[in-house]
């Protein structure tokens, strides 16, 4: 087994079909089929169905993807470290950060981390929940994610980075409380993404303590159309601090709510070596 066929592998579960993949890995196509066809041989079984032009995984290409992206990146990390023991400031790191942490933490650090080292460019992914997340980690899809914790998975260590307050944003004119209680809050309508997004559910985990639940006014699973949402008097909403000043500069109201409402986040990775970008930016990250 080659490290090109696995890279090769790896190439057509995630482009679809070999052409692609052949493209991607800038090798002519009969070669690459012929890696495969050889790997398969080595294995004693098939990886992919071929039809057509497209193929998907067989059941032991689904038990094999993930390996095969763990000892590849394990390889880039190598590759890396010798490279910075070189002075070679370079190469790529893969983040995966929750759409509702975009503003802050993720845009100051990515930022800071792009300042500090130049060199290392930043692939920045946004699932839609802390499970796709941890999936893209244990898959070897992304290195480093930004998250929500707890998180309870096998293989990972979490690193905490604080805590994050969620506050309510209402319509433009909406007389402004100094604080307002969660049980007025649950006699609004409100604007919110669907059950499984981490500001919904902690927002429902908070109404059921005291008895209540949300009046949905306008369920999205639009993230950035929260926002307009609420300035179109759809509803209030609940959302991070930082995206609330925001709100607040296009004419909204926010509000913090009592009891407070929120939400300790954190790095996640997977129990393994990390590449030096990697450690340089969970190091920048907590050096706060």
């Amino acid at each position: 087994m080659e490290i090109q066929q696995l890279r090769y592998a790896v190439a057509v579960a995630e482009l679809g079909t070999f052409t692609a993949a052949a493209a991607n890995c800038f090798v002519a196509q009969p070669s690459l089929s012929h890696a495969i066809r050889v790997l398969e041989g080595e294995l004693g079984v098939e990886l992919f169905h071929r039809i057509g032009r497209r193929t998907t995984l067989t059941a032991a290409g689904v038990a094999l993807i993930p390996a095969a992206k763990e000892v590849l990146r394990a390889l880039d990390t190598v590759r890396a470290e010798v490279e910075a023991v070189a002075g070679v400031v370079a190469g790529a790191l893969d983040l995966v950060a929750l759409p509702t942490l975009a503003v802050d933490p993720v845009t100051p650090l990515v930022g800071a981390f792009r300042v500090a080292h130049p060199g290392v460019t930043v692939h920045l992914a946004h699932p839609e929940n802390t499970d796709e997340l941890v999936q893209r980690i244990r898959s070897g899809d992304s290195e480093i994610g930004i998250t929500e914790l707890p998180v309870v998975a096998s293989r990972l260590r979490t690193v905490p980075l604080g805590r994050q307050e969620l506050v309510a944003i209402l319509p433009a004119g909406t007389p402004r409380p100094r604080r307002m209680d969660l049980a007025d809050l649950a006699r609004r309508p409100l604007v919110t993404q669907p059950p499984g997004t981490s500001t919904r559910d902690a927002l429902d985990a908070a109404f059921r303590e005291i008895g209540a639940a949300a009046i949905v006014a306008v369920e999205t699973d639009q993230r950035e159309a929260i926002v307009p949402l609420v300035l179109a008097g759809a509803g209030a909403a609940v959302v991070p601090r930082p995206m609330a000043a925001l709100a607040r500069q296009q004419g909204a109201v926010s509000v913090s709510l009592r009891p407070g409402l929120w939400r300790q986040l954190g790095l996640v990775h997977r129990d393994a070596s990390l590449s030096p970008a990697a450690r340089a930016f969970v190091s920048l990250a907590t050096s706060g």
